[in-house]
């Protein structure tokens, strides 16, 4: 009932608006195409309905069908919850330790960012999905990691029934001879004969529902894996970081997220601690490392032309299929131009291309995307070897 009711207490129509983008309109698509093959294939020419094993099958494809299509559109629709809007800690002494941002004219509150496709920031945010055509955050953590747990084991299910039909329809219809392999559509396999014959655009639809199954059981399930694994990795230094959030127990940080009523626990604003922790521990070091990237970013001089294309074909094989598979966008490059770049791929690069030639701080800039080999190191910063994030890793 969360998604429905999320849809009644819609004050306007606007969220509707998130359905027509290319991540909500793909995701349906394969998830229709997907459900509607198995169940036509179970039916009709695997494992009819007037058995108990056809009927058993028949409705673990439905309820797989509802549970993906509830948790996608509670992911959806709720949303993460945002930090409201001239938000301020209750003891103004905290702000020393939190941002401002200056869209929203608050405070972020800790484990919050803002999006810029949102143009809000975002509670616990965790990263802008384009499958959901919205930020995956504190309120629909729970609903996200669900639907990224089941889409995989309904397509396993379904990709089983798609490889029996193919079986079971063309284990009599194939006849090999000494340099020709014969098949013959007209062989039936069952008795009494289907309603509808599998025939060679079954066949074909049922072959292509294979593969968007087989697909997104390995895109989707490597999504669940990364939305799974232990994530304090990502704010370790060279020194010892405790993160302050994690209760020690993985139960514990488990019941957080996911509960009964479907809510979370708490309001996204303040976060229990583990022992001998300080609420802005995670704040105070990420403006640490947001200095400190500031300190070692890198100014690079364009020598190539760029037109700013997602994938480009001129740049090189391995630049056209290591593009960054993101939504943040590519920066168009002229000869002579200068950029500043703060972190990168083995291929790509990320920065801010600065406008004047004055490199003040506060000019302003174009930020996003764009090939390593259109680029060089300026003389100064060559010297000094200090590369952007990902750089060293990847000589």
């Amino acid at each position: 009932m969360g998604a429905f009711c999320s849809v009644i207490k819609f004050e306007n129509l606007q969220e509707l608006k998130r359905l027509c983008h290319w991540g909500p309109i793909i995701a349906l698509g394969v998830i229709a195409i997907c459900s509607t093959m198995a169940m036509i294939d179970s039916v009709l020419w695997y494992w009819p309905l007037h058995t108990t094993g056809g009927s058993v099958n028949f409705i673990m494809l439905i309820n797989w069908t509802v549970m993906i299509l509830y948790n996608y559109f509670n992911a959806m629709f709720i949303g993460p919850g945002f930090v409201p809007l001239g938000w301020k800690p209750e003891n103004s002494q905290d702000s020393m330790y939190l941002q401002y941002c200056k869209v929203c004219q608050a405070y972020k509150a800790p484990r919050s960012h803002h999006c810029r496709k949102c143009n809000r920031c975002v509670l616990k945010m965790d990263h802008h999905c384009p499958w959901i055509n919205n930020c995956c955050g504190f309120q629909n953590h729970a609903s996200f990691t669900l639907f990224l747990l089941l889409a995989p084991l309904g397509c396993i299910h379904a990709a089983f029934i798609f490889v029996m039909t193919m079986y079971t329809q063309l284990y009599n219809r194939l006849s090999f001879g000494w340099n020709t392999v014969k098949v013959d559509m007209s062989a039936a396999r069952r008795d009494p004969l289907p309603l509808i014959p599998f025939g060679l655009a079954a066949f074909a639809a049922t072959l292509f529902a294979l593969g968007l199954a087989l697909g997104t059981t390995i895109a989707v399930g490597m999504l669940f894996f990364i939305q799974a694994k232990d994530r304090i990795q990502y704010y370790q230094l060279d020194e010892v970081f405790v993160f302050p959030y994690d209760m020690g127990s993985r139960w514990k940080n488990f019941k957080q997220v996911f509960t009964w009523s479907g809510v979370p626990e708490g309001d996204g604003l303040a976060w229990p601690i583990r022992e001998g922790c300080h609420q802005y521990d995670l704040t105070i070091e990420q403006l640490k490392q947001k200095a400190d990237k500031r300190v070692r970013s890198v100014r690079y001089r364009v020598i190539e032309d760029y037109s700013g294309a997602c994938c480009p074909l001129n740049k090189g094989i391995k630049t056209f299929f290591t593009s960054p598979c993101t939504e943040e966008p590519r920066i168009r490059l002229q000869r002579g131009e200068f950029i500043l770049a703060t972190r990168g791929l083995r291929y790509w690069l990320y920065g801010d291309k600065i406008l004047d030639d004055s490199f003040v701080e506060g000019v302003s800039r174009i930020r996003g995307w764009f090939p390593r080999n259109c680029v060089e190191k300026c003389p100064c910063d060559a010297e000094t070897d200090q590369a952007p994030e990902g750089e060293k890793k990847n000589r």
